[in-house]
């Protein structure tokens, strides 16, 4: 039946910014879907720990910084300990920083690509390995942004991080297919999460916002449900290199 290959029952599946927002939201759908959830942030995830267990799900707690780089075998090497084995990695973290870019410093610069962009690539990189180890393949989902396809305006930094995660999506899946593993995006409209707080606060900008989304509401970490679970289950199986577009029709104005 066709359902059935919507379902993660077995997998262990890894999110990052796992304690908050799209990654919460991430986290409760995978774990819905049946998979076994590790989630990966530098604060607790306690708040995403209890509304998977309510469920009856599982869920692993690893604390971790992500802005150093250094964690990537760290976090792959935690979760196999506890787990021996993983199937799905979901690259969520990350930060935007609003200035004009005639005043963005290069340490903030650095700051947001190193997460956005390098973590990004290193983590995908170890879970590949591990991927190609084990011999039954993987899924990669990366976040991307509407910004991978606009400019956007006082985010140099994270326009650039992020249109370069759709690039990067596009080579890896280029090149790990053969091993049978799935790279594949999303990329979130506007949500009504932390990263949006400021736009939100912001009573003319946010009406501008709204009144260019078709949908005409702010999205919701709900809203990343079906899009994640399929790109990481056995549906998508010829799914490769693609973003998709989770964003209330933005795109398509």
């Amino acid at each position: 039946m066709i359902l059935d290959d919507f379902s993660l029952k077995g997998k262990v599946a890894v999110v990052t910014g796992a304690n908050t927002g799209l990654g919460q939201g991430m986290c409760v759908a995978l774990a819905q879907a049946g998979a076994r959830v590790a989630g990966v942030a530098r604060r607790s995830c306690a708040e995403t720990a209890q509304l998977i267990n309510k469920d009856g799900g599982e869920f692993f707690e690893v604390i971790a910084d992500m802005s150093d780089t250094k964690n990537a075998p760290v976090i792959l090497n935690t979760v196999l300990e506890k787990y021996g084995c993983v199937d799905i990695l979901v690259n969520n973290a990350g930060i935007i920083l609003r200035e004009d870019a005639v005043n963005v410093t290069e340490e903030d610069w650095n700051k947001v690509i190193n997460l956005n962009l390098n973590m990004v690539f290193l983590l995908s990189q170890a879970f590949a390995r591990q991927y190609i180890r084990q011999g039954h393949g993987g899924k990669i989902v990366n976040v991307a942004s509407m910004t991978s396809y606009q400019g956007g305006i006082r985010i140099p930094a994270y326009t650039s991080s992020k249109s370069a995660v759709l690039g990067l999506t596009r080579e890896l899946a280029n090149e790990w297919a053969k091993h049978g593993i799935n790279v594949n995006a999303i990329a979130p409209g506007y949500m009504a999460t932390n990263n949006t707080a400021q736009l939100r606060d912001d009573e003319k900008r946010s009406g501008e916002i709204l009144d260019r989304i078709p949908a005409g509401r702010w999205g919701t970490p709900e809203d990343m449900a079906g899009a994640v679970v399929f790109l990481c289950s056995k549906a998508a199986e010829y799914v490769h290199g693609f973003t998709v577009a989770v964003d209330g029709g933005w795109l398509a104005r």
